[in-house]
């Protein structure tokens, strides 16, 4: 293909660490107006590739072409002034500003040396008609949802007239309402012929938006091929480098009698009188759209918001539980959906954050046992299959995938019986996914109650025993495993009733 149909070409990209060397000649090129899936899995290569183009690290080998000429781009300022942009999983938003200073920040319309406030909300306002988003640009960012952030920096890289905006893992905290508004804005932008690298391990979503779609691995680019040449399974096979029969594998678990149940459970707002039960042996499912009071309700049971009504019972005995502390007496864990901030601390080694939920088990009077705390570290490492250089070692360096893992052993060594597992696999590749669904297993058949938040349709309906939808803080149906059909659970959404 000739470059000039190119809009990025790069050739021969390295770059290494100490001890690690992350991309290793790469070659990977995205053509005018058109949407590239970049896959692959977790330490695959993709942020670095990513980060090298959006200026925050320097390649150390390679050549790269930005619109038909060779550019060296140093800096964030030097990829925005060629007119690309990035936007990463978290969002880079400033939450006291209003909406429409956050499109402008750093390059606010200016009328004799002072700010045009007026130009910039009407530039705002004619910025969201034109991509069909519903949002008031003079309101404040804090409060918004996710979703609604992640359009505000869509909007940015549009008024900064980018050429080339990288996605990474847009859909990751979306909704299939949200997901179709961003595939509908993607769609907008790339018949105005810009171009989209689109990162996700989502592949149903690779194969509705993408054009084409370049697989990496190991550092290395391990081919691209037009997104309506390839199978789902073939797609897998090149990211993880083998087959993989069955994405959800097989349970086998026997549910037994009841463990967790909730009665009337309200926080008077988001949540409006939840009832439910889960069994030994157990998955149960949680679907709805976000902002439906899913995790509002799962907070609630962990003590991390308090309840207005309602009382929690743990087989067949009611118990209060006004802390988290009171949860981890009562062996209830919460694995949240934000690992990184609520549920690690990213300095902390391995050893320190797998220990930190039962510290009563290696204490010995007012000190920690050091041997003990090696010993238990090491043993979940081993059983839970955590790829570590050693239990020493930071966790904020460890895959997505990993640190998902190390919150999981944390609750397993509090010896915790009902695990509630908010966006279990938000961030995670398809590898490290099907980990994660082995362990769920593995605990079911141990006996454990399994509590499994999700908004991936496929996910759902592949791990649970049973599915409960939630619509505007309520319970809107109910379905069995043998009932399963995506249709049923999208009309339950909705707010859909109870047959």
């Amino acid at each position: 293909m000739d470059h000039v149909e190119n809009i990025l070409s790069l050739k021969g990209v390295s770059k290494s660490f100490p001890g690690v060397k992350a991309l290793d000649n790469v070659d990977f090129s995205v053509r005018k107006g058109e949407v590239h899936a970049l896959a692959g899995e977790n330490g695959a290569g993709k942020s670095t590739l990513m980060k090298i183009l959006s200026g925050s690290y320097r390649k150390d080998e390679g050549t790269v072409e930005f619109d038909g000429r060779k550019v060296e781009v140093r800096s964030p300022k030097d990829a925005e002034n060629l007119g690309l942009s990035i936007i990463y999983q978290e969002l880079n938003i400033f939450q006291g500003l209003t909406v429409a200073e956050n499109i402008y920040v750093g390059r606010q319309p200016k009328k004799n040396g002072v700010v045009d406030w007026k130009k910039m909300y009407t530039d705002a306002e004619k910025l969201f008609d034109e991509l069909h988003i519903k949002l008031d640009v003079r309101k404040k960012v804090r409060g918004l949802s996710i979703a609604q952030q992640q359009m505000i920096e869509i909007a940015k890289a549009v008024s900064a007239h980018a050429k080339l905006v990288i996605m990474d893992e847009p859909t990751s905290s979306l909704a299939t309402h949200e997901t179709k508004l961003l595939f509908e804005i993607i769609n907008r932008l790339r018949d105005n012929g810009v171009a989209i690298i689109f990162i996700t391990h989502r592949l149903d979503e690779i194969f509705e938006i993408s054009d084409r779609v370049t697989v990496m691995r190991d550092g290395c680019s391990i081919g691209t091929c037009d997104t309506g040449d390839i199978t789902k399974a073939e797609l897998i096979t090149m990211m993880i480098g083998r087959e993989m029969t069955k994405q959800f594998p097989v349970r086998h678990a026997v549910i037994g009698e009841e463990l967790l149940r909730l009665d009337n459970i309200s926080d008077g707002k988001k949540v409006k009188g939840v009832s439910f039960a889960v069994a030994r042996g157990e998955v149960l499912g949680f679907a709805g759209l976000v902002g439906a009071g899913r995790t509002e309700t799962m907070r609630m049971v962990f003590g991390a918001d308090k309840r207005r009504t309602g009382k929690i019972f743990i087989n067949g005995k009611e118990i209060r539980i006004r802390s988290p502390k009171d949860s981890v007496k009562n062996k209830i864990a919460f694995v949240t959906e934000n690992r990184k901030e609520e549920g690690l601390l990213l300095a902390k080694s391995v050893r320190q954050n797998i220990v930190m939920a039962a510290l009563s088990k290696i204490r010995t009077k007012y000190l920690l046992n050091y041997k003990k705390e090696q010993e238990y570290s090491k043993k979940y490492i081993e059983d839970m299959n955590i790829s570590t250089p050693s239990e020493n070692k930071q966790v904020m360096f460890l895959s997505g995938g990993n640190q998902q893992k190390v919150v999981v052993a944390k609750w397993l060594m509090s010896d915790s019986e009902v695990i509630i597992l908010d966006e279990p696999t938000r961030g995670i590749d398809v590898g490290a996914k099907h980990e994660i669904y082995e362990l769920i297993n593995q605990l079911a058949e141990a006996g454990k109650a399994i509590i499994v938040v999700s908004s991936d349709m496929e996910e759902i309906l592949g791990i649970s025993d049973r599915i409960l939808v939630m619509y505007e803080g309520e319970i809107t149906g109910e379905v069995k495993r043998e009932e399963f059909s995506q249709h049923i659970i999208s009309e339950y959404q909705i707010g859909g009733k109870r047959s």
